[in-house]
């Protein structure tokens, strides 16, 4: 279907792609990775898949060589725009281009249910995106996205490590997560300096309601915002020892010990004493 459609670095050179720093930019060009990223994410006949940051547009021909349904890609660049007209034309009716800031959009009013977010993610805004769109993990199948390695690991931190903190929290108390795959820096054009990683996220069936994903945002910001304290201490303005006594977690704990079992129980005794 995409056949005819100049190569990856040849749209880069016509259109002038050349990656930003300042919009995170690492482009990823191989076919059999890109490839490799969609069949990660699993099966995609019959759902409709958003993708963030498309660049030049190879994850946007991988994708659209599954069988999703549709493909729509949200992309702030407007060189990018230019560059991916031809791929309009090319998929005849199932890709759609949305112009625009994807951390100032719903992407969920987008596309229809069953959906998908697969994504090479802009660098500088991984993880303010993967927040907010766990804020509404209910209306998503999986997200499928790119980080570094560094917030890969967080992402997928278990208590009582190093990488363990607010993230690790906030994603896995709604998805399950794993880390499917590890991308070296030569595989991107530019390279950038680290190892970057796909997470897989799968919301679990059952989804806390609105108001208390702010609880955990609130308290997971308080808990690890001073992590050589005890929550005693950490805790302190948002109920401190009487929380805690009320949730049967001992004060003199850190917030990298508790577990996220441990966090539920904490988050759902806040504004009950």
């Amino acid at each position: 279907m995409l056949e005819g459609l100049p190569s990856l670095r040849d749209v880069i050179a016509q259109h002038g792609l050349a990656a930003k720093r300042s919009l995170g930019q690492h482009f990823l060009l191989d076919p059999n990775l890109l490839d490799r990223i969609v069949r990660a994410a699993g099966e995609l006949a019959g759902r409709h898949v958003v993708e963030v940051g498309p660049g030049p547009g190879g994850l946007t021909r991988a994708l659209l060589g599954s069988a999703a349904v549709s493909v729509t890609s949200v992309e702030l660049d407007d060189r990018a725009v230019a560059a991916l007209q031809d791929v309009i034309v090319a998929a005849a009716g199932r890709f759609t281009l949305v112009t625009g800031d994807a951390l100032r959009r719903d992407l969920t009013a987008l596309v229809p249910a069953p959906r998908q977010i697969i994504a090479n993610l802009p660098y500088n805004i991984g993880a303010p995106l993967l927040v907010g769109w766990l804020r509404q993990a209910a209306a998503w199948e999986r997200l499928t996205l790119m980080f570094q390695l560094e917030v890969a690991e967080r992402i997928c931190a278990a208590p009582d490590t190093p990488d363990y903190g607010r993230l690790s929290v906030l994603a896995q108390w709604i998805c399950h997560t794993d880390i499917a795959m590890r991308v070296p820096p030569e595989a991107f054009v530019p390279p950038p300096k680290v190892t970057s990683a796909i997470v897989r996220l799968t919301p679990r069936a059952e989804q806390p309601p609105a108001d208390l994903f702010v609880a955990m945002e609130r308290l997971t910001a308080a808990a690890f915002g001073q992590r050589r304290k005890m929550l005693r201490g950490s805790l302190k303005a948002l109920g401190g020892e009487k929380l805690l006594a009320r949730a049967e977690i001992a004060p003199d704990r850190r917030a990298e010990t508790l577990s996220v079992a441990e966090f539920d129980r904490l988050v759902r005794q806040l504004g009950t004493g």
